[in-house]
């Protein structure tokens, strides 16, 4: 773990890092990534970046996952945005307990993770 992941996770709740700890380890499943922390997320790259977290709260982690449309009409998402001036969605999902990673949530996980960006 880099001296930044670490920062980043300082001071987290144990249930926030045990959150998070399962969400690698299901990432995992799909083959090699690297972990990346910055100052404000922890961004996650296979042969591309995949996934951001960008909140660690008391009791839950976000995670934007950036595809090149809408997946509108999925439950998972509580917000879907378009980057102003390109063709990126920022799918947005909030994950509070370790079912909250349902096979719809690993679909798109795979998905963005593969650099498939159509469904």
């Amino acid at each position: 773990m880099t001296d930044q992941l670490k920062e980043f996770l300082n001071g987290k709740t144990e249930y926030t890092l045990s959150l998070f700890r399962f969400f690698i380890d299901e990432l995992n499943t799909f083959g090699m990534f690297e972990v990346k922390a910055t100052k404000t997320m922890i961004a996650l790259q296979s042969t591309v970046q995949f996934a951001y977290v960008t909140q660690l709260g008391k009791n839950f982690i976000h995670i934007v996952l950036p595809f090149n449309q809408p997946f509108d009409n999925q439950l998972c998402f509580s917000k879907i945005a378009n980057v102003p001036g390109t063709n990126q969605f920022n799918h947005h999902l909030r994950i509070y307990n370790a079912e909250d990673f349902n096979d719809e949530v690993m679909y798109f996980l795979k998905l963005a993770y593969e650099g498939n960006y159509h469904a």
